[in-house]
């Protein structure tokens, strides 16, 4: 299989380092959710879970919930509720949305402030290296002492700030050394929630809590790193340099993909615009989850695209006829080969996962077996082909509910955040 290496730049080849294969993806901040942006991207990388587990690789996944960050206490103050509350409650809805789709949950769901004694000990781990450096209990990275810093996303550094600004950087902090010199333990502001460190009481930064969770949880360097484009810079960019100025391991992450932005009314998906489509809103108005999937599939993960209702009514066509090549009846005559269409499917999914050609393959094979029953012959066989292509895609086909493991991976994660 090869995938795209946003880390070289370059598709390589991808095989695990071990028996099983690593994979860790950022998870959401819970206060707004869950809408086609994150649908993206957490059924692009249920796919490429699922299609590991299809070539025979065992998976262990690790997904985050960011359940402390500025925007969740921004939020709370809001709509005048406790802080912990709001992101349950959010965690809570993300869930059952992911089960209503069919994705395949994590193996491990932490929440961030469950390693809270974890990040301290890779904070002191970069003071005592002397990445970091401690001002008025607040503990920073600073960027000069990494030579590498800027390696993922390759951005010169003179453009390195605007960028961090947009995205949670507070340059005009008089503590810091350097106005990108990013924070990895901030002192407690008056009434907010604050845990006791070596530094005086303060809670995480945002970025040394996912460099944690995943070295926690898979080790010092693992397979797989994903999440939205927009996490690139800085928030992963920091991580590597958190990690592996920790570690002293290199690479902290073998792989890293990134999924391309959802767009709608010719702007990026956010809730600064209000221009989301939400998951929830869909599944209410009657689509099926076969129709979300099939429609987010046919975008490769790596593009940019905008939500028009009228490919969703086109997915949403293939479901059925998915569902009919299942539903056919043949009968015992020369058995519909398989083989063709399983090699075509899996060539074009070894190509950096081409899931719209994948789809396509699908469509096709579908239609020829619905054309093939007609004529007597043993159709069983390719059905059963479909069926294991159609998982990669966690589609419900002809069942009334989603998976087993998908009902009960989820729902034990939930009982945490209710």
């Amino acid at each position: 299989m090869q995938l795209h290496n946003v880390l070289t730049g370059k598709r390589e080849t991808f095989t695990p380092q071990g028996e099983t294969a690593t994979v860790y993806v950022c998870g959401i901040t819970p206060y707004d959710t869950t809408h086609l942006g994150h649908a993206f991207t957490y059924t692009s990388f249920d796919i490429l879970i699922r299609y590991l587990e299809f070539l025979g690789h065992p998976v262990k996944y690790v997904q985050n919930v960011t359940d402390i960050d500025d925007d969740i206490l921004r939020k709370a103050a809001e709509v005048g509720d406790d802080w912990q509350a709001v992101g349950n409650r959010w965690t809570a809805h993300f869930i059952r949305d992911m089960i209503a789709l069919n994705v395949r949950p994590p193996d491990r769901f932490p929440r961030a402030t469950s390693v809270i004694a974890e990040m301290q000990e890779t904070i002191s781990a970069l003071l005592a290296a002397g990445y970091a450096y401690e001002v008025a209990g607040n503990v920073y990275f600073h960027i000069d002492d990494d030579e590498d810093f800027g390696k993922l996303s390759r951005i010169p550094r003179a453009e390195m700030l605007p960028v961090a600004n947009e995205r949670g950087n507070h340059p005009d902090d008089p503590h810091k050394r350097d106005p990108l010199d990013f924070v990895l333990w901030q002192a407690q502001a008056e009434g907010e929630p604050a845990w006791d460190s070596p530094w005086g009481p303060g809670r995480p930064g945002w970025h040394i809590e996912c460099s944690t969770m995943a070295t926690e949880y898979l080790g010092d360097t693992i397979d797989i790193h994903g999440g939205g484009a927009d996490l690139l810079f800085p928030h992963h960019e920091c991580e590597i340099a958190q990690a592996e100025g920790a570690t002293g391991q290199e690479p902290f992450v073998r792989f890293w993909l990134h999924t391309a932005m959802v767009h709608h009314e010719g702007e990026k998906m956010s809730k600064s615009l209000g221009n989301l489509i939400m998951v929830r809103d869909l599944l209410d108005q009657g689509w099926h989850p076969d129709a979300l999937r099939l429609y987010l599939g046919r975008h490769h993960y790596r593009d940019v695209w905008e939500f028009h209702a009228s490919s969703l009514e086109a997915a949403a066509v293939l479901a059925g006829r998915l569902r009919a090549a299942l539903a056919a009846t043949g009968g015992t005559g020369d058995p519909l080969s398989a083989r063709g269409a399983l090699n075509s499917f899996t060539t074009a999914m070894n190509h950096d996962l081409d899931t719209a050609t994948a789809i396509s393959i699908m469509e096709q094979f579908a239609i020829q077996i619905e054309r093939v029953a007609g004529t007597g012959r043993d159709i069983s066989g390719a059905q059963e082909a479909l069926r294991q292509m159609a998982a990669v895609f966690g589609l419900y086909l002809d069942a009334a509910a989603p998976e087993e493991r998908v009902q009960t991976g989820w729902e034990e994660h939930l009982q945490r955040f209710l």
